[in-house]
């Protein structure tokens, strides 16, 4: 019987070392990734911006983006904006905050040599939309996997799901500016909507006027939507004025 216990013990003891191991890589890869991403203190950019999006048409069009650590944006559009707030402009660690039972996955058949995948589940608080009850926002939990490139320490893809059902997804390239700092220069945001919560969500992390068209409610298709995203003329490390993020006093008539 103390034989049993015993060993019962260090299988516990056994487990408990595994998950500390874990936990800690994972919260490493976190941190090495925010440190990147925290050598940008500000930059200036050109952007060009194509949409492929139903109900919703807009030529290519060039804009110039601004942006200050840790979360200020301006972008030069007259009231036009396309960008979603969360995952270009925030850092990792903003990011990974807002999930839950983060897991960490090795020596999957992933595009780039030396990435890894952190899966973990959103926290419902942490979104922007409106449930219409404690259950709707109790059994709404999807799930987000991020691929990181562990040699350079960026975030490369981010995939929101359901199950095996994609919702939202960017992917994102890198090139190294003024043989410094690795900057995207192109980010591909594809979102596969139906559920009228999903749309909710996603009219609620999009900037300036762009919604999902129609009545998803009694739609359903799937709404699926790319938005395509090209950076360049990067200055980086310019110390921007907090003034220039400030919005302009609206005209009266």
């Amino acid at each position: 019987m103390i034989f049993k216990w015993r060993n019962s013990l260090r299988i516990i003891l056994w487990i408990g070392m595994l998950y500390s191991t874990e936990e800690a890589e994972i919260n490493r890869i976190i941190d090495k990734t925010d440190n990147e991403y925290q050598r940008v203190r500000d930059f200036e950019a050109k952007m060009i911006i194509s949409l492929n999006v139903p109900g919703f048409r807009l030529p290519k069009k060039e804009y110039k983006v601004y942006y200050k650590s840790p979360n200020k944006v301006k972008v030069n559009t007259k009231g036009f904006g396309v960008l979603p707030k969360t995952g270009l402009f925030t850092s990792p660690k903003e990011n990974f905050n807002n999930l839950k039972n983060i897991q960490l996955y090795k020596n999957l058949d992933l595009p780039l040599k030396n990435s890894i995948l952190l899966s973990g589940t959103v926290i419902a608080d942490s979104l922007k939309a409106q449930f219409p009850n404690e259950y709707a926002k109790l059994t709404f939990s999807p799930t987000v996997d991020v691929v990181v490139d562990t040699n350079r320490w960026l975030i490369q893809s981010v995939t929101t799901r359901i199950d095996t059902i994609k919702l939202f997804q960017i992917k994102n390239s890198f090139d190294l500016i003024n043989g410094e700092f690795y900057m995207p220069i192109q980010s591909q945001v594809e979102y596969y909507i139906k559920d009228a919560r999903l749309a909710s969500w996603l009219n609620n992390d999009l900037s300036g006027i762009m919604k999902i068209g129609g009545d998803i409610k009694k739609s359903n298709d799937v709404v699926e939507g790319v938005i395509n995203v090209k950076y360049n003329n990067y200055k980086i490390n310019l110390d921007l004025p907090d003034r220039l993020f400030k919005k302009a006093p609206e005209k009266r008539d």
